[in-house]
Order: C-alpha cells, then structure tokens, then sequence
C-alpha cells in the first residue's frame, strides 16, 4: 500500500478536507518539542486553521526528545497526517500540511539547537508530559539531582532533555545579541508558563548570571491552558484510515471534536492569529486552567485508577456504571466544584454535563492504562491541590481520598486478580517499594507513599482527616475490590 504523501493529494476522497496554501513557500516559524499525538491534534490543528485562513510563515518544525518513532511516522509522508475527529455521529477527516519537519534530538542535539536558535523561529512550544520539566512536582523547583539535568548541565552542547535544549537555544541568542523567543508550555500543569520559566531560569543561573538575567527580561513564558481528548492511535485505527483513503498513514491521529486553547498574550516576537480561529487570547489563564484540571483532569485521573482496576479498558466502559456516573457527578458538584468559580457568562454547569458526554464517547476508544500513566507527576495538581483547598475550608475529600487510594491500589502493581500491572511512572520503583513493604496493612501503605515528599510535599501526611479517609478507601479495596466499593458508596 501507498503511503500518503504530497504527490498523492489529488487521490484522496473527496470528504478530506486539504490544505488550502501552499506547502512549498511555507517557512517555519515555530519549533515544537514533543510531537506526539496532543500536539499534532491541538496546536497543529489551530495552527492549520490560521494557514488556512490567514497564510503566514507559522511552520512548524516538530522535534522528538526520546524515540525516532514519530520522525519515522511523519518524514516518509511529507509530514502530512490525517487528523480524525470522531463522534457518536460519524468522522471528520483533515489533512493537515503545517509541520514541516521533525528532527530527533538524541541523533543529532546541534542540528535541533541550531533551528531553535534560528532568528526565524519566534515561538518554541512544549508538549512534553509533566514529567519532562524535571521538576519536583511539589515544590516547582528545578530538580538538580535528575540525570537530564546533570547531564545537560555538564553537556549543554549536546543536551538530552527539553530544559537543556531551551537554554541551550536561548543562550546562542543571547551571545549573537539576537532577539528572545517565546516559551509556550501546553501541558497540563497549573501556571504552566510560571513553571517552565522557573525551571528554565534555575537551569541558566547553573550557566550564568547574565544569561539567567536576560532570559527573565527578555523571552517570555505565556500560561496556556489545553484541552481536547486524544487517545493514542492503534492499529485498527491505521487500518481503518487505510481503507477509507486507500493510503497508508502511519502519522494519522484520533480526537474528539471538541477543542479548547486559553493563552496569555504575551509573545516576545509574534505569533500567529490564532485568536482568529478560536483560540481564547486573555490576560488571565488560571481561572480556565483551574476549572479544567480540577473537573476534567481530576475526574479523568479518578476514572482511570479505579476504572482500570475495576476491569474497564476504555473511560467510555466506565460511564456506562451508573455508580461511576454517580461518582464523578458528586466530585464535579462538591469536591471539584466547590474549589472553583466561573468566570462571567461561562455556564458551569452546562460544562460540567458536556465533561460526562465527552466521558461518554464510545468513538474515542481512550484506555484508562493511557491516563492512568505518571500519575506521581498528575495527583498533585489534579488532586492534591484540590485535596489541600478543601481541607483548610473543611470542606468534603471523600472522593478526592478515593481517587488517592485508588492510585496507591494501582502502583502497588498488582491487580485484583493478582496479575502484574504495567506501571509506567517515573517514580515507578519507589511507589512499588513502598507499597511492598507494607503489603496486608493499608494504613501502613497510606503512611509510606503519603511520605514521599516529591508527590505530596510534606503537609499532608501531617492531616488525620486525609490519612483517615484514605485508609479507610483502601481497607475497602482489599477488602472487596473497588467497583463493590464504588457501587456500595454511589449507587
């Protein structure tokens, strides 16, 4: 079979929707670290609609940190890739033309750097999971014991993770005397752009003083806040596009038809219209940003442990339990929604509902083991922060402690039925151990993995009411395993 690829445009039905500028005179104008399926389904795509409409020179140069796989999906194709949203009503398909190149970083680090240091590039974006700002989760700070960070710091010629890439980048401009790019995180992390800046600026006071000094007064680092839901694509999804386009496209991506991007205006040296094809330009991201993470995000977490062990594979399996519909209606209305306000003329409600109808889409097939990965870099913005709020207001934590023991219950890494789970989280070792250690005594277990301070700082294995709450979810668990105890508690 045919791959896609520019010179077979012209054989593509005619349903896909194609881009509309031309892709030879494009130039790029953006880099951005971490081209997976998100960003290929979200800042891509809004990307496109400014191409489309407006043209400009906003190509994209997409960049691999760790694997060859995404480089090796997308370069034999031109780069293009088919985006399919996919509803309960049927499928849109787009073609989409606005990256232009991917570049791998461990094969050649120089060649990346040099493209980001380019002048021509004004904005350099991130989609690289929490767990690739090498942080400390809890506190913000620049992790200096990661092995990244120790490495880049040594070798900042030829660095490994994306804090090293960006200072690396940024010091060149700042040796030619050249203008600053913006930094735009959009991975889900509270004050995204605080925190990028906050590492990045740690990791050049490591180099200089000075560079340290003209990175704060010079790039600027826009908070964004990100959503739209997309699983990763399988092969029954290759081979069902390979069908309908009589084509292979190894770089096609699934997603939802909603799509929502919220981004503080603030760019060192332009950017592209996005505000013209729906992107929400404000002066303020943390209202959106905190309604989503508490409602979406924490529910989505809560779904993905205790829906996993209960034996669901999708989160659509897990809507279709009326306990669990129960259960996430509950934490929208008390847990989550009492920490969180609407701005004027946002329906909170009516977002609450449409949360659940996008829970429900049996179209997306979104595994729980796909959210449920990194949850030692997730929990604390999507439940603790939450979980801190409503403690010091004495407000309710029942599901909130749930969601916790349903975690601990997961990265214990063995299931109900005494199979081995896959943990895929860096902390991976450190959470099994404690978990070991203490196996036949939740309360035991609580007090370990509640102690590991770079989750969960260091406040809240001081908080009875939490230990409490959370001992007693995870009593039940073992007791009579989580969808018993769900059912029991919410139907």
């Amino acid at each position: 079979m045919n791959r896609l690829k520019s010179a077979v445009i012209a054989e593509l039905p005619k349903d896909v929707v194609l881009p509309n500028y031309d892709r030879s005179q494009l130039k790029p104008g953006i880099v951005h670290l971490g081209i997976g399926a998100f960003h290929r389904a979200h800042q891509a795509f809004y990307t496109e609609a400014v191409l489309n409409k407006f043209g400009g020179n906003w190509g994209i140069i997409g960049s691999s940190l760790r694997s060859p796989a995404v480089r090796d999906q997308l370069v034999p194709q031109d780069c293009l890739y088919t985006l399919v949203e996919r509803s309960g009503e049927g499928e849109k398909l787009q073609l989409i033309g606005a990256v232009l190149d991917t570049l791998v970083g461990p094969e050649n680090p120089a060649a990346l750097v040099a493209q980001m240091a380019d002048t021509t590039i004004k904005i350099v974006s991130l989609t690289v999971t929490e767990k690739g700002y090498c942080h400390d989760p809890a506190s913000g700070n620049l992790n200096l014991n990661h092995p990244d960070i120790i490495h880049d710091l040594e070798h900042l010629d030829k660095p490994v993770s994306a804090i090293g890439f960006l200072v690396a980048a940024l010091k060149q401009r700042f040796e030619k005397q050249q203008k600053a790019f913006t930094l735009l995180s959009c991975d889900n992390l509270p004050n995204n752009g605080e925190v990028l800046e906050k590492v990045v600026v740690q990791f050049a006071e490591k180099i200089s003083t000075e560079l340290a000094q003209w990175i704060k007064t010079h790039a600027t680092f826009p908070c964004t806040m990100i959503d739209r839901i997309v699983p990763a694509t399988t092969d029954d999804d290759r081979r069902d596009i390979e069908q309908r386009l009589n084509l292979r496209d190894e770089a096609m991506v699934v997603c939802e038809p909603f799509s929502q991007w919220v981004v503080e205006d603030k760019f060192a040296d332009g950017r592209p219209e996005w505000d013209k094809v729906g992107v929400l330009l404000v002066d303020d991201v943390r209202v959106f940003e905190k309604i989503k993470l508490r409602l979406l995000n924490g529910a989505h977490s809560t779904m993905a442990y205790t829906g996993y062990l209960s034996g669901f594979q999708y989160i659509s399996e897990v809507m279709e339990q009326p306990a669990f519909v129960n259960l996430v209606k509950t934490y929208m209305a008390r847990e989550a929604g009492e920490t969180v306000s609407a701005p004027a003329g946002f329906d909170i409600e009516a977002y609450k509902q449409q949360l659940r109808d996008r829970f429900s889409n049996k179209a997306l097939k979104h595994r729980t083991w796909q959210i449920a990965m990194d949850g030692s870099q997730k929990l604390p913005q999507r439940l603790l922060e939450t979980l801190r709020e409503q403690l010091a207001g004495k407000g309710h934590i029942d599901i909130l402690c749930l969601g916790v023991a349903a975690w601990i219950r997961y990265v214990s890494g063995v299931d109900e039925k005494g199979n081995a789970i896959e943990v895929s989280d860096p902390l991976a070792k450190e959470l099994r151990a404690a978990c070991d250690v203490n196996q036949g005594n939740p309360a035991a277990m609580v007090k370990a993995v509640v102690s590991i301070e770079k989750v969960f700082g260091s406040d809240l294995v001081n908080e009875p009411r939490f230990i409490a709450t959370t001992t007693g979810w995870l009593e039940r668990f073992y007791a009579k395993g989580i969808l018993a105890s769900v059912q029991d508690a919410f139907e």
